[in-house]
């Protein structure tokens, strides 16, 4: 039996580690994950609930993960499931009833709801014990479903959640809701900002802006993983990177219509307009008050700067547009900055956001061959990208392409 007072002190920690935590992806990964920790479970899914939908959004599976390469994670597909009594998340997620089944392969027969084992066909797992609990906030809202598996007893046995775990987790779930409420009203500011954007630029979409921000992510972890970074603060980073990811382009909503719909090529005149796009955004985040402003200035002023020195804006002033002082260039321009001059948010979005244009349709062009969009970025390590990002660019080129099917442009840009 679990002692009381450090199961009172997991559930303080808890609470406020993930009151430190602003992007909703990270929240829910780091509810997941001490959720199954706290309950000693193999494996887990968390869903979020968007009108009568319960959508997949993050699954962990210690025994499948084995299977994997080191500092490689699973990125599963998306799943949605109806809201209804038919199955075990969507009966908790209409009912707000938790739920501690023993087996789910021996359900009573007069029960409405029932196991989907294509999960468990398709992988040979062996789903056995489910805790299954509403996530609902101090307003009464339910806002997702936690689902706990595959409970396990000291000797690495699987077995039922007793009642300890059902009653820690249940204060658990509600502190997990309100971050996600939380959470949610910080992605939907973020959001807001790029619908801006978005109303003058198509291109700028909220499935754009969520795709560069988990490729982004993605390349950062294999990235701090490479350099042996302790974890504590390799999920600090990319908590703010995603964030600042999702406001690269905030910036045109600065430049004029008739440059940035403008649908031929632009004149050199009218390239150098669009160029300042990253000044702009940079500009929206003048008074550092947090890590988020200070990164996010940093993204949206360096994510078209060039490993080889030949990008923009370059070494220029905020204020006044002009080269600062000892980088001018003979033309009277400013030199681009160069190698690891760019600070590694700007190398690591600049990889993702070409990575996103070349790979989808765009209104003057159709989405390049997967293979080909590998090609060309591969052919621009050194020059246009940072060689050792690239290479962690292609090392991560699975998980990176995963990523993508989970933001398609025709969906909505929910949280």
């Amino acid at each position: 039996m679990r002692d009381y007072n450090e199961t009172l002190q997991q559930l303080l920690n808890f609470g406020l580690d993930i009151s430190q935590i602003k992007d909703i992806d990270f929240l829910l990964e780091k509810i997941l994950s001490e959720a199954r920790r706290f309950t000693g479970c193999d494996a887990g899914t968390i869903y979020i609930k968007d009108g009568n939908w319960l959508a997949a959004r993050y699954s962990q599976n210690d025994t499948v993960n084995t299977q994997l390469a080191p500092h490689r994670k699973s990125v599963y597909s998306n799943i949605t499931i109806r809201v209804d009594n038919t199955s075990i998340a969507g009966y908790v997620a209409a009912t707000g009833n938790q739920l501690n089944i023993p087996d789910v392969y021996h359900l009573d027969a007069g029960l409405p709801y029932s196991f989907n084992r294509s999960f468990d066909d398709l992988t040979n797992y062996r789903t056995t014990s489910q805790l299954v609990l509403p996530l609902t906030s101090m307003r009464g809202e339910t806002v997702g479903v936690l689902q706990l598996i595959n409970a396990k007893d000291a000797t690495g046995q699987v077995t039922s959640f007793d009642g300890n775990d059902e009653n820690g987790i249940s204060y658990f779930a509600v502190t997990a809701a309100n971050a996600i409420e939380r959470a949610k009203m910080t992605r939907e500011i973020i959001l807001r900002m790029n619908r801006m954007a978005e109303l003058r630029d198509p291109k700028e979409t909220g499935p754009h802006v969520n795709r560069v921000a988990a490729y982004s992510v993605a390349l950062y972890e294999g990235w701090a993983a490479r350099k042996g970074l302790e974890q504590d603060e390799i999920d600090r980073t990319r908590d703010i990177l995603r964030m600042a990811a999702m406001l690269h382009d905030v910036g045109k909503v600065a430049i004029s219509d008739s440059i940035l719909k403008k649908p031929g090529r632009f004149t050199p005149e009218e390239y150098d307009v669009m160029k300042l796009h990253t000044v702009y955004g940079a500009r929206l985040f003048p008074d550092v008050y947090s890590e988020l402003d200070e990164s996010a200035a940093a993204v949206a002023l360096n994510h078209h700067e060039r490993w080889d020195g030949n990008g923009y804006p370059g070494h220029i002033s905020l204020a006044t547009l002009k080269p600062l002082p000892g980088y001018e260039k003979e033309d009277g321009t400013a030199r681009g900055k160069k190698g690891e001059e760019i600070p590694l948010f700007g190398r690591i979005v600049a990889i993702a956001d070409v990575y996103d244009a070349l790979s989808n349709r765009r209104c003057y062009k159709e989405a390049w061959d997967p293979a080909a969009v590998v090609d060309e970025l591969q052919k621009d390590a050194g020059t246009v990208f940072d060689p050792e990002l690239m290479d962690v660019f292609l090392d991560s080129i699975d998980t990176i392409r995963q990523i993508g099917t989970q933001f398609p442009d025709d969906a909505d840009a929910h949280v």
